[in-house]
């Protein structure tokens, strides 16, 4: 299967792990958005050598075997950053060993944008 990742003896859709990660991501305080913070951003993507997904969630197997992950996301004005690629790190990896029985190797965060919301 194209889009399977072997991790730890078993093999899983790329879009499985994409769907837990990114519901683990979006349960982060300060997280604005996961994915590619504008139109802009989206193409260059497309016209990069990288195989990052639409949803800005990417993984992979390691050389190891083990699986990494590379999050996109936004976070809202007002948050520290540092602090919210660790909690994203940290939501990631809680994820993967709870929903997949396994433990990830990387998990690499961009933050994309910042969002500032109307305080109405």
């Amino acid at each position: 299967m194209e889009n399977e990742i072997t991790v730890d003896g078993f093999g899983i859709s790329a879009g499985v792990i994409e769907t837990i990660v990114g519901l683990a991501v979006a349960d982060v305080d300060g997280v604005a958005g996961v994915g590619y913070a504008d139109t802009l951003s989206g193409i260059r993507s497309k016209l990069s050598s990288s195989k990052n997904t639409p949803s800005g969630i990417e993984a992979r197997a390691t050389d190891e075997g083990e699986l990494a992950v590379s999050v996109r996301l936004q976070v809202y004005y007002g948050y520290r950053i540092a602090d919210v690629a660790r909690a994203v790190r940290e939501a990631v990896a809680d994820a993967a060993l709870s929903q997949l029985g396994t433990r990830i190797a990387a998990v690499d965060v961009y933050v994309d944008g910042v969002v500032f919301v109307d305080p109405e």
